[in-house]
């Protein structure tokens, strides 16, 4: 399962649709072939799939014909209140990097296609936005859209203050031409093109700041009702399935069972027998996690071995090495040389 493979209310599907009639397409057309009935979009006890959402994004890149970013101009309009419980439990939060661990915590509960994760950079915290399996055309949609969601949530938790310094995007630098004025528009500063990785970053200050609207009281009860909410899907979906969504949330990763059923609301030894019926386990979705994780680290080719080994929450260098060389039977430098040349090296990824 896809980290972004999640049900998900309709909001997002009716925020689609909405932006579809500003441009003149009919609702019907939009949600064709999503089997999305437009009285869905209306109910709040509704949920879709993530390939229904998938089904309507790609109607309204088809239907509308308009080129350049239209991820951008679509998650603009993604405020606070459309994401409900969620949403409300960043508003009464009491500083902005406590809305910021809420918002990893519960990211099933978004909209989101991109794996997102965050780390502190220089005095920057830095949001990267991971690119889903997806075509080339749905992939910067949902990327774009991210990310100018995320920009929109900031602005509006933060205020006045809040500014974006470094926009880094890993397309080219000749996608600069390309609506150029429109990304300008939507994070306020000229990105930075060839990166490694699509990401935002902000003056780590910030965190510290009080929000406005902050309630303990009302953060408690939101944190408690979105609990609630994931458990109720974590029972139609599986275990499994939400345990591999927070993996993927490599900035935030619980790297035990005990801190997974902490985030799943329930106890270490249920969480346990859930996952064994299931025919699995936490340590095998972890390290099936952790090593593909690993692979993509290591052909990207930025991050040394012991930067990502600490990202993978393996507590140094060595300990990585000999874990990531059980996994595929070479040396991580060594795996990094052979992706390098085109050549393979070691065997897949366990897959227990």
């Amino acid at each position: 399962m896809r980290v972004w493979d999640f049900m998900r209310s309709p909001a997002s599907v009716r925020l689609l649709v909405d932006f579809g009639l500003d441009l003149g397409l009919p609702p019907g057309e939009l949600l064709k072939g999503s089997d999305v009935a437009q009285s869905q979009l209306e109910d709040p006890n509704a949920e879709l799939s993530a390939a229904q959402e998938l089904r309507v994004i790609g109607n309204l890149l088809r239907l509308s014909g308009k080129p350049g970013r239209l991820g951008l101009e679509v998650g603009l309009r993604y405020n606070l209140s459309v994401y409900g419980l969620w949403g409300y439990g960043l508003i009464s939060s009491a500083t902005l990097g406590d809305a910021m661990s809420h918002a990893l915590r519960f990211i099933p509960l978004t909209f989101a296609f991109t794996s997102i994760s965050y780390h502190i950079e220089d005095q920057l915290a830095v949001l990267d936005f991971d690119e889903p399996d997806l075509d080339d055309e749905a992939r910067r949609f949902v990327v774009d859209r991210d990310m100018a969601a995320a920009t929109v949530l900031f602005r509006e938790l933060a205020g006045a203050e809040f500014s974006i310094q470094r926009v880094s995007l890993r397309e080219p630098a000749e996608a600069r031409r390309e609506n150029s004025d429109g990304l300008v528009r939507a994070f306020g500063i000229e990105p930075t093109y060839g990166a490694r990785s699509n990401s935002l970053a902000f003056d780590v200050k910030l965190l510290n700041r009080p929000l406005p609207q902050a309630n303990t009281i009302t953060a408690t009860m939101c944190e408690q009702m979105c609990r609630d909410l994931l458990e109720r899907r974590r029972a139609r979906q599986g275990s499994a399935a939400i345990v591999r969504q927070y993996l993927g949330i490599r900035g935030d990763r619980p790297t035990d069972l005990a801190s997974m059923a902490s985030l799943m609301n329930t106890s270490g030894r249920t969480l346990k027998r859930r996952l064994k019926e299931e025919g699995t386990s936490f340590r095998a979705l972890l390290m099936q996690s952790q090593s593909s994780s690993a692979a993509e680290l290591l052909q990207d080719g930025t991050l040394s071995v012991t930067e990502i080994a600490s990202r993978l929450g393996f507590s140094d260098a060595s300990s990585f090495s000999q874990t990531f060389k059980r996994w595929f039977g070479v040396a991580p430098n060594n795996y990094r040389k052979a992706q390098a040349e085109g050549v393979p090296a070691g065997a897949d990824a366990i897959e227990g």
